[in-house]
């Protein structure tokens, strides 16, 4: 009789256990996350991964393309979601593949992030720097040439990403072409030299934008200063933006504010998965500090997802809270 009851307990918890799953809206469904080669993206991007596979999806891993390939790949659905939206940033390239018409973007995932331009400590008091404008004077411009041709050389920004097209603005309207030189590349490669001409003593000139490790290496106000710029000028979509601060200050880009986008033929299809991005938020900090991990040697594929798996058990009542509400939805 004992036996029979154990089965008959066992059987239906069974019963409700794959009753569960069929219910799970994302069954039979894979989904195609998108980030740009920035490994540093993985760990928010892997995040929503792992929130969408308790809703039943099956979560591909992510493509590494560049973002404005992300976005027209998106628009065609071939992708179905990037972490990664900046804005105002990438409003060019956003609209460009489509805008509102073509993707889904409710709810804010990440606050806060911010870009501009830095040099040096030692450099700023020593010659009283504090405005990229008073690179004009060759003279100050000569103190960051790192190759001999009287120019300022700025360490600045991978081509594709968005922030190149407004340093290279920028560079115009605050009259420094004849002075600074925006050096592009791979952003990884530039920084490391940067950092290792900033160790020698050396002046140091480069743009970053947080979250990243940057920052924790040469830390603002420690090591480095921010400069700030004579006017707002903004390139583009973003023409009309004020980038001073209400304090007054004006570091020429503004605070941006980071989304998931997704497909929006697929978000309509999927209520409870266009609910769930628009419930997710990742506080900067927390970016910060996993990206730090990540750049003392803790960056390996199998680290980026023990990463996320500490932080969804630090704020687990926070993640089962998403899942559960997306779940509700209709």
């Amino acid at each position: 009789m004992r036996n029979t009851t154990l089965l008959a307990a066992t059987l239906a918890t069974l019963v409700t256990t794959s009753a569960f799953a069929a219910d799970l809206p994302g069954k039979g469904i894979t989904v195609q996350p998108a980030q740009s080669t920035i490994s540093e993206e993985s760990f928010q991007t892997l995040l929503v991964g792992r929130a969408l596979e308790k809703l039943g999806y099956t979560v591909s891993k992510p493509s590494e393309v560049d973002y404005n390939v992300a976005y027209t790949s998106m628009a065609a659905g071939d992708i179905t979601f990037i972490a990664t939206n900046w804005k105002p940033l990438h409003d060019d390239m956003y609209k460009a593949a489509g805008g509102d018409k073509k993707f889904y973007r409710e709810g804010t995932y990440v606050q806060g992030a911010a870009q501009g331009y830095l040099i040096d400590k030692k450099t700023a008091e020593q010659y009283k720097i504090t405005n990229i404008e008073q690179l004009k004077d060759p003279k100050i411009a000569k103190l960051f040439d790192t190759n001999g041709d009287g120019k300022a050389d700025l360490t600045g920004c991978t081509p594709g990403w968005g922030c190149e097209a407004v340093i290279n603005h920028q560079i115009g309207a605050f009259g420094l072409t004849n002075t600074v030189e925006h050096n592009q590349g791979n952003y990884s490669a530039m920084i490391a030299d940067t950092i290792t001409r900033h160790k020698e003593g050396k002046p140091i000139l480069y743009y970053t934008w947080t979250p990243y490790w940057v920052s924790d290496v040469m830390v603002p106000g420690k090591d480095v200063v921010w400069l700030q710029v004579p006017f707002s000028s903004m390139p583009g979509a973003q023409k009309d933006v004020d980038t001073k601060l209400p304090n007054g200050a004006n570091y020429g880009f503004p605070v941006n504010t980071m989304h998931i986008v997704a497909n929006r033929a697929w978000a309509e299809k999927n209520p409870q998965a266009a609910k769930l991005f628009s419930l997710m938020k990742l506080p900067l900090a927390d970016i910060n500090a996993e990206n730090a991990m990540m750049h003392n040697g803790k960056s390996s594929e199998a680290d980026i997802q023990s990463h996320v798996d500490g932080w969804i058990k630090a704020h687990q009542a926070q993640f089962d809270g998403w899942v559960k509400e997306a779940l509700a939805a209709k």
